[in-house]
């Protein structure tokens, strides 16, 4: 297979060099953190600086199981700085020394040591970054790869691509196998062997049967409204099974510390403020929750909106699940005020997006129902409809762009066109 080309985060990487903070890279598993510490970065550090001036540690392994000490790392690191001139410490999985925020600070202390760690739990990461690493922690996460990124190696053209993307995700190592099972059988062994076995220990979870069940409900749900409360009603109907809504909430907040899932707030536009219940859930990585459900529910809407969010994010952008309330009088002259949903609500910086996604808008009914939302924000600011085809972007009389998934996802700037 072809080396796959992460510039994005290298060159975040890059612009990050010699700030005097802590480099974190998180993600889920397999996603590639590992690859662009020790291969890509590693690499582009080679480049400028003498190999001595590089240390890089995988705690993963066994041999630097003695080093899971964090008196043990701080000593064998510093018996490897030998002069004045700078030194980059990588260290791969970081969170499997108990504790590394300290001995991470330690060397906030040290003017020529340059700090990038990996990390594979957001609870353990990304909530120190902002705690206890006294505002000198920097975090970047590494998605599974952007369609851009999966097609830069994918031997087949964009329809096929976005196929096969769809449906078995964007971890590397998917691409490496020659077909389809093989594919299937790796992300279904994934997810049981690591996933869910890192998230019962981590947690020390023992009502395994609960949990597997709640993930199976959250796989088939993505992009639908729900809450904990409803879930628990699920289990009651459904299942038979009483599970609190308290400890619902703990198992959502465990697929999330592991980047599973991500959670899309509800907010109302016109009231210019977040509801705090429902809420809507999506995979980080599609073909984990595809191997999930055994492959069997591929429903292409649903499957194309969560891989325009996971695009949204990785992009940098803040995404909610908008409203907007919208007074009409009916033909019997009933005055009532519907809620209208905006798939997402885009946030970055001072910029601000609408966006509703429809895999097919083949109808003059459609096109009215996608519209109807859009038209009635009152503000100025962008409002698109991505569909499932291969059109370049368009505006309507009333200024709504439509554009092309495929358009969307090949090109960084799609958004600001």
């Amino acid at each position: 297979m072809k080396e796959i080309k992460r510039d994005f985060y290298l060159n975040q990487l890059i612009k990050k060099d010699g700030n005097g903070q802590i480099k974190v890279i998180t993600g889920i598993r397999r996603c590639g953190k590992s690859y662009l510490l020790k291969k890509i970065f590693y690499k582009y550090l080679l480049k400028n600086n003498d190999r001595d001036h590089i240390i890089y540690i995988p705690l993963d392994i066994k041999e630097n199981e003695p080093l899971l000490d964090g008196n043990k790392f701080l000593e064998y690191v510093k018996s490897l700085i030998k002069d004045k001139k700078k030194y980059y410490l990588l260290v791969d999985e970081i969170q499997k020394m108990d504790d590394f925020v300290p001995v991470l600070n330690t060397f906030l202390y040290e003017d020529n040591i340059d700090v990038y760690v990996t990390g594979s739990n957001a609870k353990l990461l990304s909530k120190d970054i902002i705690t206890e690493f006294r505002g000198r922690g920097d975090e970047i996460h590494v998605y599974p790869l952007s369609f851009i990124e999966y097609m830069s190696v994918f031997e087949g053209d964009q329809y096929e691509g976005y196929e096969q993307y769809s449906i078995y995700g964007g971890l590397p190592y998917t691409l490496s196998f020659e077909n389809d099972n093989e594919r299937s059988k790796y992300l279904k062994l994934l997810f049981e062997e690591t996933y869910i076995r890192d998230i019962l220990e981590r947690n020390k979870i023992t009502n395994i049967d609960e949990l597997n069940e709640l993930l199976n409900i959250v796989s088939s749900q993505i992009g639908s409204l729900t809450n904990p409360y409803n879930l628990q009603n699920t289990f009651k109907s459904k299942k038979n099974i009483n599970l609190t809504d308290k400890t619902i909430s703990k198992y959502l907040d465990c697929f999330e510390d592991a980047f599973l899932i991500n959670k899309a707030e509800r907010y109302d536009i016109k009231g210019k403020k977040h509801i705090n219940s429902p809420y809507k859930y999506y995979f980080e990585d599609l073909g984990l929750r595809n191997a999930r459900l055994n492959f069997r529910q591929i429903d292409k809407g649903h499957i194309m909106e969560n891989i325009i969010y996971n695009e949204l994010l990785r992009r940098g952008y803040n995404v909610d699940v908008g409203i907007v309330e919208v007074n009409e009088t009916n033909k019997n002259g009933v005055r009532n005020k519907p809620q209208y949903e905006v798939d997402f609500v885009c946030n970055l910086g001072s910029k601000k997006i609408y966006i509703q996604v429809s895999y097919e808008m083949n109808s003059l009914d459609k096109e009215i129902q996608e519209r109807k939302s859009l038209i009635n924000i009152k503000d100025s600011f962008k409002k698109i409809i991505i569909v499932g085809d291969i059109s370049k972007p368009r505006m309507d009389d009333n200024g709504i762009i439509t554009m092309g998934i495929y358009y969307f996802l090949l090109n960084e700037d799609s958004l600001d066109k």
